[in-house]
């Protein structure tokens, strides 16, 4: 049987031999003839001594693989140097190949010795960490030359094959390269199902004529063609505001790459009327079948619709991805979708035995106010309603006692873990000012109760309340007291609502606000002066939002301290214990800076966890920053809590969430 020849690497008698016949040749050249072949003499002497230490280092590795071999027999022992696989033995500390059996020669191209050769050299950044950790298999494949192999391996000590101890690596390479390529292929041509809405057609193109509809229709219809001619994929129009488009996979990251470059091709079409069109897209991957896949894609343009449209949503089987979405949302100038949620609102309190309500932690006036105006609508209904307390203070703290001091109120709030026993099949939950299910005052309230309805504004994060029976949610409200005040006007007259409560959902809009100078359409007004009618007093309202002086002292301390990180950006951050509300109105207050359009607060909040509070005059999506950091809001308002992070950690993460944003944009 003809045996293999094993291949040993070593380094050092190579470099001599080289080394003396570069200077042999130099001699010669310089005619110093007796000198050059006494060099050459050298030469030839440690070319010997390195055949002779070649076949000693042979020796001693025949003697390795015998100590591996154990007691096999001589067909075992044949068949393991004459593997099938081609086998690399190397020390993994340096890369250095030891031992190499023909079939692993032939794929690098090499007939004889590889002298001064690490596994570097021909597979770039092989991985060795899983050799070290015990592992059998390389976690990914690895490439030489055009070929791809699956490696297999294991480590043993030993001492007898170099001079000091350590680890040997052996290894076995199996092609894998027809199975990587079939695999590629495969997910490469694995469908994506993609929803494109108009996001604004009824602003837009309603009031327009027929011909300058049909053209801007016309002309957004071409550039949608340019933007999928060239996958080769199935694209029709289904509506009069909706498409759908199927591709393949392999087109996928070219659009994630272009960040959609559709959305500014649309929003650029030109229109006399209305403002510009803008585009929602929501795409579904990664699904079993072209039904999970539509299901998919109508969850990512749901969300995207729900995050103030002018965006691209990915959704597979883990979650969402988000693209886009930096533009202001566009209020609606339709009440139809109120009119409808207000009546359907009525209809599930109307069969609930009793009503709770609600808001996220450390609730602010917006969520109280809007916890307010349920209750009112549930006692025209003669329906119990109850709104879940929360202990300690919080922002929303003076109007929930204004509240608490009324007659109907004073067994309306109830703390968390009386709701959830009281709660059974019967029980509507109604969440206000939040959509995201770690962020209600109790989750379990939340999991337990059957009905769930959400009134929302703002955008929606890749967590949020699934399966709700109502969903009444609208990125462009200002805040969620206007929301609730607009479903008020279809159920009860002016003189049902007390004062105190009007009072509340007045001062929910006119925090959200900013006393009416950020984020208000002409619903705002509209709904403010439904309260004002209501009996709302303005001038009790603005005492909502009186500080004491060591509030108001603690506030301009860190706006003295505040710093620009960018241009037009503050940042401010204290060592020492500050109020919610105080660094809110920090963070408001850094805004009527000339120069500043956005500002961040860093503080430390209770039990270890540190706040961050944004506000953005509209130029930069502060929400987009901190959902990073696993924060929300809505472009203009934001804010995240990041427990068991000091105030520095907080601060590089922004700065590092911030400087992303900007390089995306």
């Amino acid at each position: 049987m003809k045996k293999s020849k094993v291949h040993v690497f070593d380094t050092g008698f190579r470099l001599s031999f080289v080394l003396l016949a570069v200077f042999a040749i130099i001699t010669a050249l310089l005619k110093e003839y007796a000198l050059a072949v006494a060099e050459g003499a050298a030469a030839l002497l440690c070319y010997l001594g390195f055949l002779r230490h070649n076949r000693r280092r042979q020796k001693a590795l025949a003697k390795f693989m015998n100590s591996l071999t154990g007691d096999m027999d001589v067909a075992a022992k044949d068949a393991m140097v004459n593997s099938p696989l081609p086998m690399v033995i190397f020390r993994p500390e340096s890369g250095e190949i030891i031992w190499t059996n023909d079939r692993f020669l032939h794929l690098t191209g090499r007939k004889e010795h590889l002298f001064d050769t690490k596994l570097d050299a021909l597979v770039e950044d092989f991985p060795i960490r899983w050799l070290m950790e015990g592992k059998s298999a390389c976690p990914q494949e690895v490439r030489l030359g055009l070929r791809r192999f699956q490696v297999y391996g294991h480590l043993v000590r030993t001492d007898e094959l170099s001079r000091s101890s350590g680890f040997l690596a052996t290894t076995y390479w199996v092609d894998v390269t027809d199975l990587s390529r079939a695999k590629e292929a495969y997910l490469n041509t694995r469908p994506v199902v993609a929803l494109l809405v108009l996001d604004n057609y009824d602003e837009v193109l309603k009031p327009m004529s027929d011909s300058a509809r049909s053209a801007l229709l016309s002309e957004i219809n071409n550039r949608m063609d340019a933007w999928t001619a060239d996958t080769g994929g199935l694209f029709c129009r289904v509506d009069r505001d909706r498409y759908i488009y199927v591709f393949e996979e392999r087109y996928l990251q070219d659009y994630v790459d272009a960040k959609f470059s559709i959305l500014d091709d649309v929003r650029q079409a030109p229109c006399a009327e209305g403002g510009p069109v803008t585009l929602s897209i929501g795409l579904g991957r990664g699904a079993d079948t072209f039904g999970e896949l539509y299901h998919y894609a109508s969850l990512s343009v749901e969300m995207a619709l729900s995050r103030g449209g002018d965006q691209a949503v990915v959704r597979n089987k883990v979650g969402f991805e988000f693209y886009g979405g930096h533009t202001k949302e566009l209020e609606k100038r339709t009440k139809v979708k109120s009119r409808v949620m207000a009546n359907a609102l009525r209809s599930l309190v109307a069969d609930s035995n009793a009503v709770m309500v609600m808001g996220h932690k450390m609730a602010d006036m917006d969520a109280v106010g809007a916890a307010a105006g349920v209750c009112a609508l549930c006692r025209k209904l003669n329906v119990p309603c109850y709104i879940i307390n929360e202990t300690g203070a919080i922002p929303g703290r003076v109007i929930a006692d204004r509240l608490g001091a009324q007659e109907y109120y004073k067994t309306r709030f109830v703390d968390p873990q009386e709701a959830l026993v009281a709660a059974n099949s019967g029980t509507l939950l109604v969440v206000v000012d939040t959509n995201r299910p770690d962020q209600v005052i109790s989750p379990e309230l939340l999991e337990a109760c059957t009905k769930v309805a959400v009134i929302d504004h703002h955008r929606r994060a890749a967590e949020y309340i699934e399966g709700a029976a109502l969903n009444f949610h609208e990125p462009f409200a200002s805040s969620a007291c206007e929301l609730v005040t607009e479903l008020l006007q279809y159920q009860l007259d002016s003189a049902d609502l007390f004062r105190v409560e009007a009072e509340a959902l007045l001062g929910g809009i006119m925090l959200d606000t900013k006393n009416f100078t950020m984020r208000t359409g002409g619903r705002t007004f509209e709904a403010a002066a439904f309260l004002r009618r209501a009996g709302a007093d303005t001038a009790e309202v603005k005492k909502l939002f009186q500080t004491d002086l060591n509030g108001t002292i603690a506030k301009y301390d860190l706006i003295r301290n505040a710093t620009l990180y960018r241009e037009g950006l503050a940042l401010a951050y204290a060592d020492h214990s500050v109020g919610r509300v105080t660094a809110s109105q920090a963070a408001d207050e850094l805004l009527n800076i000339s120069g500043i359009d956005c500002s961040f607060v860093v503080y430390p909040g209770e039990n270890g966890v540190t706040m961050i509070s944004a506000r953005s005059n509209g130029n930069v999506n502060v929400q987009v920053v901190l959902e990073a950091l696993g924060g929300g809001g809505n472009a203009a308002v934001a804010g995240a809590q990041l427990p068991g992070c000091t105030i520095d950690a907080v601060v590089g993460m922004l700065k590092t969430a911030i400087d992303r944003y900007f390089e995306e944009n």
